[in-house]
């Protein structure tokens, strides 16, 4: 059996580094400066959720794998943040349909068995 290939450690390290900075409240600077983003996400988690399918859906590879547009796609998603936390900012330009797209979850058991003694 076939299982397909992994994501490249460039897409890993981008997705690690939006991550961090999500968590440390310093996503987006500046854009985000001064905004407490962390509260709104306790509030309402589901405006995290949009952020990352936003860095996902916005995030292109190249051919072997490697982000070319990390700092745009983290952009668009401290863009969505900051709307949802400040009234008074609107996003430019505005989000399009697939930018927004939440995607379903992956199958509850996994295709590829767990390594032996796990579980």
């Amino acid at each position: 059996m076939r299982y397909p290939k992994k994501l490249s450690p460039e897409f890993s390290g981008a997705l690690r580094t939006f991550s961090f900075w999500v968590a440390n409240g310093t996503l987006g600077h500046p854009l985000l400066e001064g905004i407490d983003y962390r509260a709104c996400m306790v509030e309402e988690p589901s405006m995290l959720e949009v952020a990352y399918a936003i860095f996902a859906n916005v995030l292109e590879l190249d051919e072997q794998g490697v982000p070319v547009n990390a700092k745009y796609a983290e952009y668009r998603a401290a863009q969505h943040i900051r709307q949802y936390c400040d009234p008074h900012y609107q996003a430019r330009p505005a989000f399009e349909e697939w930018e927004v797209e939440l995607f379903g979850p992956p199958d509850r058991n996994d295709a590829k068995p767990w390594p032996p003694g796990v579980a």
